[in-house]
């Protein structure tokens, strides 16, 4: 099925920024960090790379809306790395977050948004594309390795 990239309108963007921002933080506590930590390190990445409170060219989020006009999900995508926020580098972009809601899932969104991201991105100058995922997202790290992503780190550790 297709599904097209559209702008997040400035209406929908404070919501969407507090749900990525809770996702971000559930999360970090799945893989260990306090909730205190997880809530601390949610905002300061979102306060990070949206600090006039919207989205730019280099730091775009978009909705992703189907055939039929429904929003399926979203894409935020922008110029940085895994360090955070805006590394200077107009070669080197991000995809920050990715999401196909639930009910939309298995239609292959995902696959296309990917695509999407790496069309974007090229159009704004980039020559790399990178992701971050957890562990435990196999789903997710299922269609990156299938769409030719490659590990670059790996961190691990061990509960004592």
């Amino acid at each position: 099925m297709p599904v097209h990239l559209v702008p997040m309108s400035p209406e929908r963007f404070p919501a969407w920024l507090e749900r990525s921002r809770g996702e971000y933080e559930r999360d970090l506590v799945v893989t260990g960090e306090s909730e205190e930590d997880a809530r601390r390190h949610s905002v300061e990445s979102m306060e990070g790379a949206f600090a006039a409170g919207a989205p730019t060219a280099h730091n775009a989020v978009f909705d992703l809306v189907d055939e039929f006009g429904r929003t399926v999900g979203y894409l935020w995508v922008g110029r940085g790395g895994s360090g955070g926020g805006n590394s200077g580098d107009d070669a080197s972009w991000w995809i920050w977050d990715v999401l196909v809601d639930e009910q939309h899932r298995g239609r292959g969104f995902g696959r296309e948004a990917m695509h999407l991201a790496e069309e974007y991105a090229r159009s704004q100058g980039a020559e790399t594309l990178g992701l971050s995922v957890f562990a435990f997202n196999a789903a997710a790290r299922g269609l990156y390795d299938s769409l030719g992503y490659e590990p670059v780190s790996v961190k691990m550790r061990k509960t004592l």
